[in-house]
């Protein structure tokens, strides 16, 4: 069975930057499970499953606009020490979470200095291309259920 609109598909993947440096794996966890058609992963790495079957096994580079799309220079913040409540002290690296007038965003400390923290909520692959190496394990038809709900 090929992959195709409302079809599951089970992928081992391993991203690499455009310097060969890896950023996530699958491998040594769980594979990804996803909807074909639903944009549940990026259009680029979508576009690329199209037509891929169980044991298929490709690498593909995703250019920024089929990818993690471009950066936004507004998603970079420096904001007053004073406006950080969470706990322990802001560090370069870590993870926070920004309340914005749109929800929630996941934000990374870019730099601290003195008073100041400097924020990104920009994914890390914004404006880059980045390799994906790809193992199809699995595709199969959706149920009813997944389709109308999604997975779980």
């Amino acid at each position: 069975m090929e992959i195709a609109n409302r079809r599951v598909g089970t992928i081992h993947f391993t991203l690499k930057d455009e310097h060969g440096q890896q950023i996530t794996t699958t491998h040594g966890h769980d594979p990804l499970v996803y909807i074909h058609g639903t944009s549940a992963i990026v259009r680029g790495l979508e576009q690329a499953l199209e037509g891929r079957s169980a044991g298929d096994r490709f690498e593909v580079t995703i250019p920024p606009e089929h990818g993690f799309g471009p950066r936004h220079p507004e998603l970079v913040q420096s904001l007053p020490r004073s406006t950080f409540t969470g706990e322990g002290e802001p560090a370069v690296g870590r993870k926070l979470e920004a309340q914005t007038a749109r929800g929630p965003l996941q934000v990374v400390v870019t730099a601290v200095e003195g008073d100041a923290i400097t924020v990104d909520g920009n994914n890390p692959l914004a404006g880059r291309p980045f390799v994906a190496e790809v193992e199809v394990v699995d595709v199969r038809l959706a149920t009813p259920d997944e389709l109308q709900f999604g997975l779980r």
